[in-house]
């Protein structure tokens, strides 16, 4: 090896020329003379050395062409991270520390100086690295911390969607530590989180990434939505003031409005905003779950008339039975509850149809005829007869599912006591077991019971 590294000494001492410069004062790769000389010289000097791992042996050597050729290959900056890390791990001294930390730095800078262009690794990058390096040995110091803010604004502003998970995952960890120091506001670190949600979902789409480069990116986002839920900084107040003047610039932007969907539901926000940033959504990629979200909402914000129409599309657009008769019951109950008896038996007889096995709907329809007996005909027994052929419907739903036996029995006792006694079936000419046509809306056949 000695006579290798005389060799190329001795070759390049035959090319000197008369006149010397070092690569950093010609602006060249090498240098000019005999200065180039000692460049490639100490470049093939350490880079042995570095690659047996004999980073002391190798020092010497890479600070010369750190320091005189710096422009002469990337790999200066690479290597000398790698060492002057090893260095730090192994210097337990404060003033050492920090005389090897302060280098470290250097090596970052004078990088984005001279490489800030690469393509693999643009200054952006560069600066992202050079952040988290920061914040690894001095994460406890308030203005290291501010710097590296800095650092990581700048290089996911740069890199966007390129940027690393590393970081992505910093960039939001530093941004809460920012809003705790009270250097940033909450709108600052919502806008920032909102940022990397869309660069992270991204990532996680595409097809070119490989299995472990998505489950990485898939931890990240874990870790993001983690601390900015811990933040404490989204509540409804503040996401609203925020997004709701962005809302008509975005509603056709998918991505944006999933995002403050998002935030919303995290916050518990039950706000006008939310609603609209789902009817938006579902206009662009309807479904009949948002559809059935949509309506839950405005059934809560007491909006019936949207309610039903959000609940009909999801009916619609429900590919599954099961889950059309739940809608459509649904449907029938919000009818009930506000005596649309009629429309109540309809939408129950629709789900029954999509669900024969399924009994509540059979309990709908008793529920309805048992809360417009007062509207059936004008004799005491007419009225009544709107129990027996509510009782019918109670009987029905549990033979149809048994699961329910126990709320259909007990429906059965309720309206049971609401038969006509004996006197009055007999007043009216009628006979028990008798079969008897109820009038009115209800219009079906029953059989004539008495209270017992």
């Amino acid at each position: 090896m000695r006579v290798f590294k005389l060799f190329i000494i001795g070759l390049f001492v035959s090319m000197a020329c008369a006149h010397a410069q070092t690569g950093r004062d010609s602006k060249t790769k090498y240098g000019i003379g005999e200065d180039s000389i000692r460049c490639v010289t100490n470049l093939s000097l350490y880079n042995e050395d570095f690659k047996n791992k004999n980073y002391e042996t190798a020092f010497p050597a890479w600070e010369i062409a750190f320091n005189e050729c710096p422009a002469a290959t990337v790999n200066i900056y690479i290597d000398g991270i790698v060492m002057l890390k090893d260095k730090i791990a192994k210097n337990r001294d404060a003033a050492k520390f920090e005389e090897l930390y302060q280098y470290l730095m250097k090596v970052h800078d004078q990088r984005i100086q001279f490489f800030g262009d690469h393509p693999r690794n643009p200054a952006a990058a560069i600066k992202g690295a050079k952040a988290i390096d920061m914040l690894n040995y001095k994460r406890d110091n308030a203005a290291i911390v501010e710097e590296a803010y800095q650092l990581l604004k700048e290089s996911v502003t740069g890199l966007k969607q390129a940027s690393q998970p590393a970081y992505l995952a910093t960039y939001m960890s530093t941004a809460v530590n920012m809003y705790e120091m009270g250097k940033i506001n909450a709108e600052t670190v919502i806008d920032i989180y909102s940022t990397l949600s869309e660069y992270l979902d991204a990532n996680l789409k595409d097809k070119a990434k490989s299995a472990a480069q998505l489950e990485i990116y898939d931890q990240v986002k874990g870790g993001v939505e983690a601390l900015f839920a811990k933040s404490g900084v989204a509540t409804c107040d503040v996401i609203v003031k925020i997004y709701q003047p962005q809302l008509e610039d975005n509603k056709f932007d998918l991505a944006w409005l999933k995002r403050v969907s998002q935030m919303l539901v995290r916050a518990s926000c039950d706000d006008a905003l939310l609603y609209k940033v789902s009817e938006y959504q579902h206009n662009i990629e309807p479904s009949s779950a948002s559809a059935y979200g949509l309506a839950r909402m405005y059934l809560k914000a007491d909006d019936v008339t949207k309610a039903l129409k959000f609940l009909n599309e999801a009916v619609e657009l429900a590919d599954d039975n099961k889950q059309k008769a739940d809608y459509l019951y649904q449907i029938g109950m919000i009818h009930l509850s506000n005596e649309r008896f009629v429309q109540a038996r309809s939408f129950a007889l629709r789900a029954i149809e999509a669900r024969p096995e399924w009994g509540m709907p059979y309990m709908l329809i008793g529920q309805a005829y048992a809360l417009s007996a007062n509207s059936i005909g004008s004799t005491e027994v007419e009225k009544k007869s709107a129990y027996w052929a509510a009782v019918d419907k109670f009987m029905k739903a549990k033979s149809v599912d048994p699961s329910i036996a126990d709320a259909a029995n007990e429906a059965i006792r309720t309206y049971s006591a609401h038969f006509p006694p004996i006197n009055e079936v007999f007043f009216e000419n009628l006979e028990e077991g008798q079969t008897y046509e109820v009038g009115g809306w209800i219009n079906e056949r029953t059989t004539v019971r008495a209270r017992k």
